[in-house]
This record gives structure tokens, C-alpha cells and sequence, in this order.
């Protein structure tokens, strides 16, 4: 995507798709993701893990810029984000959280995450656990 304000919408419909190839072209070869707190994935590791991802848990993605920083061909992303997927059992569920993302803008003028962080700054919660509780997505929750 050449247009850094439409990535994130760009993104969201190919991961809503279950597209793992379009979803991966959108990382640098030696990306980072964080999709589970504490476990960074680099390289084939992060493209299996996120080609499984896609395959079984089955998601659907709601995503909002809230911030973005551009310095050259470099940029952060703070993003609000809402996911529908299937638990580890096949059951429902929904999460968010607020994303820290890097991205970088190659030679062919397309952004792609260097860092994809989707809990950088919260949980990962499940909704329902928030919603209740007026909680503000303070970073302190233990």
C-alpha cells in the first residue's frame, strides 16, 4: 500500500479474507509480530504462525488509526483495534487492545510492518471484560 492512510484499511480487508499471502506481503521479510504478549515471531516463524491464525481461529478485524507519526519512510501507528475469532476450543470470542505498529516504506513506495504489536499497550483482554468495568484501556492492569 503506497497511501499510508489507507494501510490499515487495506490490511483489515486482507486479514478479514483469511488471505495469509496478502496478509504476509504486508510485512517486511524480517518483520516482527507479537501476537501473543512475550512471544515476538521473525521471519517463517511469524508467516506460519499467522497462516494458521487465519486458518483456524477464523477472524474478523475492526481497526481505528488513533495515531500515526511519519518521519520519512518510517512511521508508528498507535491503532484501536476489535477482533471476533475462535477460542482454542472453537468457541466465540472477541478481543481488543490498543496496537504500537512499525511500519517502513520500501524502495517501491509500499508500507510494510516492521513491528506489529497488537497488545502494545493493552491486554490482550476480552471485551466483554472491559465493558463492564468502565475500564479507560489504562496500561497498569495487571
Amino acid at each position: 500500500m503506497t497511501d499510508i492512510e489507507k494501510h490499515q484499511e487495506a490490511f483489515g480487508i486482507a486479514f478479514n479474507s483469511g488471505d495469509a499471502a496478502a496478509v504476509n506481503a504486508m510485512y517486511t521479510e524480517d518483520a516482527v509480530g507479537v501476537w501473543e504478549p512475550g512471544n515476538p515471531l521473525r521471519g517463517q516463524p511469524r508467516r506460519d504462525y499467522l497462516v494458521e491464525f487465519l486458518k483456524v481461529r477464523k477472524p474478523s478485524v475492526e481497526a481505528v488509526v488513533r495515531q500515526q507519526l511519519v518521519v520519512g519512510r518510517t512511521a508508528q501507528l498507535v491503532v484501536e483495534w476489535q477482533m471476533d475469532l475462535l477460542d482454542e476450543n472453537g468457541e466465540p470470542e472477541s478481543l481488543e487492545g490498543v496496537a504500537i505498529d512499525v511500519l517502513h516504506q520500501g524502495e517501491d513506495g509500499y508500507w510494510r510492518y516492521v513491528v506489529d504489536n497488537p497488545f502494545g499497550v493493552s491486554g490482550p483482554w476480552a471485551a466483554e471484560d472491559t465493558e463492564d468495568t468502565g475500564d479507560t484501556g489504562d496500561t497498569d492492569r495487571t
